[in-house]
């Protein structure tokens, strides 16, 4: 069976992802920060049958990555890896003016440093595989100027950068950073948490993502509601 890493897999887009990838027979290593929600949420894929690995910790730990990976080795190999796991930078965002250092900093060591080093950590395992995949869970914050989202859309925006080199550098892998469009989400609350618009559930977007596993385009960044609208 193949195997996935997906990074803030408890909650969110991260658990719709894996829950849909078990349900198609995928063995899946998961992490996430809270250990008791990462539980909870291994035990319910774990139904579909699937061998499921939970391990909670930082994705910004150099240990935490290479348990992720060894674990995933264990399975079988890697097949694909989910660069999912997000910090805002500043809670809720905040004007650059007054944007914290540490904050920002942050979330450039998870949205950037963490990502590019557990790809490094997988790259062998993702060669080996058949049909190696890396997907950067962006923004549009990445590629557009919204006030108050410039930490985090810089975060983005590097990462995307990074998904678009290992795509040149890795021809035999499929490196995509998909901007998911706009999701109820514990971080979207927390980035903007006076927004009471009613928005779609993570899961909706799921079928954008396993359209892209389905058809392997091409190396690049794609965007989750041109992928819906195409279906």
């Amino acid at each position: 069976m193949p195997v996935a890493i997906i990074t803030g897999a408890s909650k969110g887009l991260g658990r719709a992802l894996a829950e849909a990838l078990a349900a198609r027979g995928w063995d899946l290593v998961l992490d996430a920060r809270t250990a008791e929600v990462l539980k909870e949420t291994a035990a319910a894929l774990a139904g579909h049958g699937t061998r499921v690995t939970a391990l909670p910790g930082d994705v910004t730990d150099p240990a935490h990555r290479s348990e992720l990976v060894a674990a995933a080795l264990r399975l079988g190999g890697v097949d694909l890896l989910v660069n999912n796991a997000s910090a805002l930078g500043a809670e809720p965002l905040a004007r650059l003016e007054g944007l914290p250092l540490d904050g920002l900093r942050r979330a450039l060591e998870v949205n950037v440093m963490a990502a590019l080093g557990l790809v490094q950590e997988a790259l062998p395992l993702l060669r080996a595989s058949e049909a190696g995949t890396v997907i950067a869970v962006s923004s549009d914050a990445a590629a557009e100027a919204y006030e108050t989202w410039g930490g985090y859309g810089a975060s983005k925006a590097a990462l995307d950068h990074l998904a678009a080199v290992l795509g040149v550098e890795e021809p035999g892998l499929r490196v995509w950073a998909v901007d998911p469009g706009d999701m109820a989400t514990d971080l979207y609350a927390a980035a903007v948490p006076d927004d009471q618009d009613p928005r779609p559930e993570p899961a909706g977007v799921v079928p954008a993502f396993l359209r892209l596993l389905d058809e392997r385009p091409v190396s690049g960044r794609y965007g989750a509601p041109s992928l819906l609208e195409g279906r």
